[in-house]
């Protein structure tokens, strides 16, 4: 067998380039670290930050890129999401503070018009029984005719032989047997009973101090010591007594005896009576 070279002595492996080597070295190196860095994005959150072999191998922008588009990442956030909470929350409370407030306000203003309206109708009851006791007053002390629709027969001292004084001291009314004698106006009876020429009689005292009488009545309805109210009925025209018919013999007096009269009709007209 023949050799092209001596023995022992062999070629060395033919090396690359040194310049061309580290060329690869650094274009694998940057990718490496590039796609790493692109690839391990928990590294970023944690205590160790990715290395890049060479700046200029890095993305446009770099790091400025990153945080212009959230600084760094979950800070960032966290901070945003809890500034969007604290804003929401406190939008909540001030609507629930403005709907107490108002809800605060609508109830009293629904207060204020339920007293408004009670002391209303406190006033227009008040009102009510005012104008009602001032209308019982007025009917108490209201004067009436003795009878209903009176009409004068003998006036107030008539003369002649009828009267024992010579006179007549009332005036007579036309009444038919059993027509409603009535009180002219509140007050007491003081006498109630027979008396003489004037048959069944009743007497009254007034709470102005004047007395009036009913004379020749067919029957009584009231006695002695009862308070009686204006027009209540006290008895019932007739003829008892000295009398020449059914009729009503009426007296207004100073006093509660014969002799103290004073002109009934004049009497009556002075309190409202139209006669």
């Amino acid at each position: 067998m023949a050799f092209t070279h001596a023995s022992g002595r062999h070629r060395r492996p033919r090396r690359i380039p040194r310049r061309g080597a580290k060329a690869v070295g650094i274009a694998g190196l940057t990718a490496a670290g590039v796609v790493g860095s692109l690839a391990t994005p928990s590294m970023a959150a944690g205590d160790q930050k990715p290395q890049a072999a060479d700046e200029s191998t890095q993305a446009p922008g770099g790091s400025r890129a990153v945080q212009a588009a959230g600084g760094s990442g979950s800070e960032t956030g966290l901070t945003r999401a809890v500034g969007f909470g604290d804003s929401i929350a406190d939008t909540v409370g001030d609507q629930a503070r403005a709907q107490k407030a108002a809800a605060a306000e609508a109830k009293a203003e629904r207060e204020a018009k339920r007293r408004a309206a009670a002391e209303k109708a406190e006033r227009e009851r008040e009102a009510r029984e005012k104008a009602a006791r001032a209308a019982e007053r007025a009917k108490l002390n209201a004067y009436k005719a003795p009878v209903e629709d009176p009409s004068l027969s003998t006036p107030y001292q008539s003369s002649g032989g009828l009267w024992s004084s010579g006179s007549h001291t009332g005036v007579d009314f036309q009444a038919a047997e059993g027509t409603k004698v009535q009180s002219v106006a509140a007050g007491e009876v003081v006498e109630a009973g027979m008396d003489g020429s004037f048959g069944n009689n009743v007497v009254i005292k007034h709470r102005d101090g004047t007395y009036t009488q009913y004379g020749h009545l067919s029957s009584l309805s009231v006695s002695a010591g009862q308070s009686v109210t204006s027009g209540q009925q006290v008895g019932l025209a007739g003829s008892t007594g000295n009398t020449t018919g059914p009729h009503l013999h009426f007296e207004a007096r100073s006093g509660p005896d014969y002799g103290t009269d004073m002109d009934p009709v004049a009497y009556l007209r002075k309190h409202g009576v139209d006669l």
